[in-house]
This record gives C-alpha cells, sequence and structure tokens, in this order.
C-alpha cells in the first residue's frame, strides 16, 4: 500500500475533516433546536392540562410526580421530576415561544430558568448568545452578579436595552472598561481560590 504524501493530500485530508466538524456542529446545533422545540411543547402541554381551561392551575394533584413515572417508565430519561419542573416553567418563562432559547442548549436554559427576575433572566440569555458563554461561565457570571453590577451602574433604561440586545462594544473605551472589570474579576478570583 502506497502513502500519499504532498500538498494536496494534506489539504483533502484538511477538507474533509472541515466538513465533517462542520456537519457535526450543525447536527448538534438541529438535535439542540428540536429538544428545546419539544420541551416547550411538552411544558405547554402540562400546563394546559393543569389549568383545564381555567386562568389558574389547581395544585395539590401530583401531575408532576405521575407524569415523571409514566413517562420515565415510557421513555426513560429526561423525564424526571426536577426535569419537568423546569420544562414547566420554560413554557411558563416564555409562553409564547423562545425563539432565543433556541440557540442555547437545555443546560443554559435551566441556569437561567433558576433567576427569578424576567429582566434579569433576559439578560443573561441575550449575554450568553453574544459571548458565547459555556454553562460554566454562565454560572460564574451570574455568581458574579454581572446583571446587578451593570444595573447599579447604569440607567433602567438603559438596563432594559442591555437585557435586550447584550452590552454591545461600541467604542475602544468600552472595551477597555470591559477588561478592566475582567482583570478585577480574574485577580480576585486568584485571591479568593
Amino acid at each position: 500500500m502506497e502513502l500519499i504524501d504532498g500538498e494536496g493530500y494534506r489539504q483533502l485530508v484538511e477538507d474533509i475533516s472541515d466538513a465533517y466538524a462542520q456537519g457535526q456542529a450543525r447536527a448538534a446545533q438541529t438535535v439542540n433546536t428540536q429538544l428545546i422545540e419539544t420541551y416547550w411543547q411538552v411544558g405547554r402541554h402540562i400546563v394546559e392540562y393543569e389549568q383545564a381551561g381555567n386562568l389558574r392551575a389547581e395544585y395539590g394533584k401530583a401531575l408532576i410526580g405521575n407524569l415523571a413515572a409514566d413517562l420515565g417508565r415510557r421513555h426513560g430519561r429526561g423525564f424526571s421530576r426536577s426535569n419537568l419542573i423546569r420544562i414547566r416553567q420554560f413554557y411558563l418563562a416564555y409562553p409564547k415561544g423562545a425563539t432565543l432559547s433556541h440557540q442555547l442548549t437545555w443546560s443554559h436554559i435551566v441556569e437561567i430558568l433558576k433567576i427569578d427576575d424576567p429582566l434579569e433572566r433576559s439578560f443573561y440569555a441575550q449575554q450568553t448568545v453574544r459571548e458565547g458563554w459555556s454553562v460554566r461561565e454562565l454560572i460564574r457570571q451570574k455568581d458574579s452578579a454581572l446583571f446587578l453590577r451593570l444595573a447599579a451602574s447604569k440607567d433602567k433604561a438603559g438596563i432594559r436595552q442591555l437585557a435586550s440586545q447584550g452590552q454591545i462594544v461600541q467604542q475602544p473605551a468600552d472595551l477597555l472598561r470591559r477588561l478592566k472589570i475582567t482583570l478585577r474579576e480574574a485577580a480576585q478570583e486568584g485571591v479568593a481560590e
């Protein structure tokens, strides 16, 4: 068997590897989008069943526990009681649909749903998408109270815009200010550890 060597062959390997990696990334994004849409539909079904045409749900019927047991037996993983609670909460937080959430993983959404304030929740969702935060980075930013620190330094209209659009770097001074904050936080984390 003759080994193929040369610039053309190396480029072929690179091109195939790039196409494969891009295909994997698109497939993962498609699966994630479908999972998020499915969870939103499941949440809608739960809420509509609970409410049975009423404006408010009747509680105390052990619906989530029963669903977890029955759906878990039928479909396996993904239908634990805690996950069904989050799925229901997801629908309630985004009853008209959640287009931004399709750009996040379910793990991101679970972390964002832990935030009670809708404005703060929107801010972290926007920033996660804009900055490409991992779940770990999202948690770190929440724990460092990024939203509250920014809220303390900006007016209400500015925070509303920030929550809907994310933080946009418009001038070099903005970038330097963000870099100083990041360096300060990194130094504080180094001291804390």
